[in-house]
């Protein structure tokens, strides 16, 4: 296993220590930085792994498979538990998930076809703004929570241009025309 793929588990692995760190009380008030800090590296380690995998010619079918996997287990992950801190509507978590699981869907038909449908700009963008709101929900400063909304948003907004990008660019799946 190469390294960009190392790190992508690493993310995995990660999830369930910041899920226990941001909801269980476990040293107090310093659960939720410890929850911050293991969401930042979990996130670094999806810029890393892309950037190493591309100039190290290290792509892979599992790391095109599971880098956007690992994502989707982070950020919904941490959406999830925002819900529960009264940071995020759940409508809107709701639509973030429904729309991870209409990609999956088509990755998993794709891949059934020998085709792997890596994850193109809108979705690596709408990932991005998804991390960041999630910083900011966790770090919940007032005065940053106009900045927040809007970036939710963004997030949001992000999330159902790439679907729709997913689908336009990928409607053969659909139809079985591969």
């Amino acid at each position: 296993m190469n390294l960009p793929n190392k790190l992508t588990v690493l993310r995995v692995i990660l999830v369930p220590f910041f899920v226990i760190f941001l909801l269980a009380n476990i040293f107090g008030p310093a659960d939720k930085w410890i929850a911050l800090a293991i969401f930042i590296i979990a996130s670094l380690t999806d810029l890393a792994d892309g950037k190493i995998a591309r100039k190290y010619n290290l792509v892979t079918d599992f790391g095109k498979f599971m880098d956007p996997l690992a994502d989707k287990l982070l950020v919904c992950s941490a959406m999830i538990c925002l819900i529960e801190l009264g940071q995020i509507p759940s409508w809107i978590v709701v639509i973030i998930i429904a729309r991870e699981f209409i990609i999956s869907g088509f990755r998993l038909i794709a891949a059934e076809n020998g085709r792997v449908i890596a994850a193109s700009y809108w979705g690596k963008f709408k990932t991005t703004f998804q991390m960041f709101m999630v910083i900011l929900m966790i770090v919940n400063i007032p005065q940053l929570r106009l900045i927040t909304t809007i970036i939710m948003y963004i997030a949001l907004a992000l999330t159902i241009i790439s679907l729709l990008d997913y689908i336009i660019k990928n409607k053969d799946v659909m139809s079985g025309d591969m």
